[in-house]
């Protein structure tokens, strides 16, 4: 009867159309029998609204009020209270001004049987009605709220899906251009020293066996270019990275500290694969360009932010502010954060070298279990 999603709250909610079942029993004859026959079509209109849209949803609601409006003035104003299942439906209005008109027809349906009964009905009686229709008003308030809030849990998890697949994207072009730079040159550089050989069979052996022997390191070099990018297509943490790091620094003569927790629990897979690649990237250029002998990782985690500072003492300490050139590297860097809306800074140290702020904003929402991520 009605859609798998809601489970069993839409049958829980037809047990209170026995209330004005009830109401109507003071009725007899033909007014009784079209009691009944309006309360089974406010029920056929209950089960339509879960699965109209657009005009229909409107035409279907319409109805809906009309029932309330008829079954309280000629039933009794108790019957007001069928208003809450049409409240529950307005509340799921996402366009502000169809809400709005409903919301206006929706109080004038019940304010209107209101007001007839007054002169009729013991002001007790009108007491106790009044706490449930301010209830009733304001309640399609907040089942809009929370249906604006589940719509933008699911687009936030649309865009992590579609974040994940232009990560994805950018590491296959990034690996081609990294197969094209790098094995490109070292491929053609085999095909001409294989061609050179061939020649130098005949005429100088000794050198044809020195050139083999350095097309077989040139090959080598390529093999182990190959396993660096299909490792790095693993996702990794920045506690993995870190650790490759400090090999790395290790075997460059340069001193690293790291300060902070580099564990980042309850961060995403996606946001430390990106924070790996970019302090790889980071340490890459210390290694090629800084002169540095010592550098300095800090990370640090809020509640809203993830925090990473990479310092070194290299000759970066000529550079002035706004002097920094933005290489193939670093513009890569800036790329892949922008995919988690994280931002690159890159400056002068404050007596030598270069800092580099890394951040990337961690985004808070409640799950069921009243958890965050």
């Amino acid at each position: 009867m009605f859609p798998k999603k809601y489970g069993f709250f839409p049958y829980v909610w037809l047990i209170y159309i026995i209330l004005p079942i009830v109401n109507i029993q003071s009725a007899s004859g033909v007014k009784l029998w079209l009691g009944y026959l309006m309360i089974g079509l406010f029920v056929l209109t209950y089960r339509q609204l879960y699965f109209a849209t657009g005009r229909r949803f409107d035409c279907w609601l319409g109805l809906q009020l009309l029932i309330i409006l008829l079954m309280s003035l000629f039933y009794g104003p108790y019957n007001l209270y069928m208003g809450f299942y049409t409240a529950n439906f307005i509340g799921w209005y996402a366009e502000k001004r169809r809400f709005n008109i409903s919301m206006a027809v929706f109080a004038a349906v019940e304010l209107i049987p209101l007001l007839f009964a007054i002169k009729d009905t013991q002001i007790q009686q009108i007491l106790f009605i009044i706490p449930f229709f301010l209830i009733m008003m304001v309640s399609p308030f907040g089942i809009r709220s929370l249906n604006r809030k589940q719509q933008l849990e699911k687009e936030l998890d649309q865009a992590n899906e579609q974040i994940k697949e232009l990560v994805k994207r950018e590491e296959r072009i990034r690996i081609a251009r990294d197969l094209h730079d790098t094995l490109g040159h070292t491929l053609s550089l085999i095909t001409l020293k294989s061609q050179l050989v061939e020649k130098l069979t005949m005429i100088d052996p000794q050198r044809a066996q020195n050139e083999a022997r350095e097309i077989y390191q040139t090959s080598r070099a390529a093999l182990r270019q190959v396993r660096e990018l299909v490792s790095d297509m693993r996702a990794i943490t920045v506690v993995e990275e870190l650790a490759e790091t400090a090999e790395i620094l290790k075997v460059a003569n340069i001193k690293l500290e790291i300060e902070g927790d580099a564990r980042l629990e309850d961060v995403p897979p996606l946001t430390q694969n990106i924070l790996s690649l970019c302090i790889k990237e980071g340490i890459t250029n210390i290694v090629k360009h800084s002169e540095a002998t010592h550098c300095k990782i800090l990370v640090a985690k809020s509640e809203r932010m993830i925090t990473i500072r990479i310092e070194d003492n290299g000759v970066g300490s000529g550079l002035q502010e706004g002097s920094i050139q933005y290489g193939n590297g670093l513009n890569g860097m800036k790329e892949r954060l922008s995919l988690i809306e994280g931002t690159l800074t890159v400056s002068p140290g404050n007596k030598q070298g270069t800092n580099m702020l890394i951040t990337v904003p961690l985004i808070i929402k409640d799950r069921e279990d009243g958890e965050s991520a």
